[in-house]
């Protein structure tokens, strides 16, 4: 395994940099590992964007083929987690381009989690069914600024960087996707 190393400008460079790099001069053991870091974060937040769990791990391996194809161009100009987002951001759009925008498919959020059939069990269900709704409801771009900021804990920097987009109307999108959801949900408060 690589330790982390000190990049010429000084700045300490990440884990995942650091194995991108490696992966550069010939390890590819440095790409499981990075894999094995970002592949549930990745499916995840194909998940919530998709509604489809085949989808999003298919998602999630074509970002990983792109992460391979471009590492020996990859410079360090931010965060990693902004890099890989914004990745995984190109391959959604291509994926909702592939399948022109149809429905979503809906799937129970709650087959992923194991409970038992107790009435709270079922409450809980309901609620996640209901943001699952609420949050498909969003515009892609709301939608991508939520999830980035409660589910990856990325930076409103980095949420800007992976999406394209600069810091005030990234701050804008989550304003609104908030407000939407809290509508959405309000009877469950």
């Amino acid at each position: 395994m690589h330790s982390i190393q000190t990049a010429p400008n000084d700045k300490i460079e990440d884990i995942d940099s650091a194995c991108l790099r490696a992966l550069t001069d010939g390890d590819r053991a440095a790409f499981a590992q990075i894999v094995d870091r970002w592949q549930t974060r990745l499916i995840n937040f194909f998940y919530r964007s998709t509604g489809n769990r085949a989808d999003a791990e298919d998602l999630a391996q074509e970002t990983f083929i792109e992460l391979f194809r471009v590492a020996a161009r990859y410079q360090a100009q931010g965060t990693f987690n902004a890099f890989i987002f914004t990745l995984a951001r190109r391959r959604l759009i291509d994926g909702y381009r592939k399948k022109n925008r149809r429905p979503l498919e809906y799937v129970d959020p709650g087959e992923y989690f194991m409970q038992s059939q107790t009435e709270a069990t079922n409450q809980v269900r309901e609620i996640e069914e209901a943001f699952h709704c609420a949050l498909s409801t969003l515009p892609d771009n709301q939608r991508n600024a939520i999830l980035l900021l409660q589910q990856q804990g990325l930076s409103y920097d980095e949420i800007a960087q992976a999406l394209d987009a600069n810091v005030s109307a990234i701050k804008t999108w989550i304003h609104r996707a908030r407000t939407h959801l809290r509508h959405e949900l309000k009877d469950f408060a």
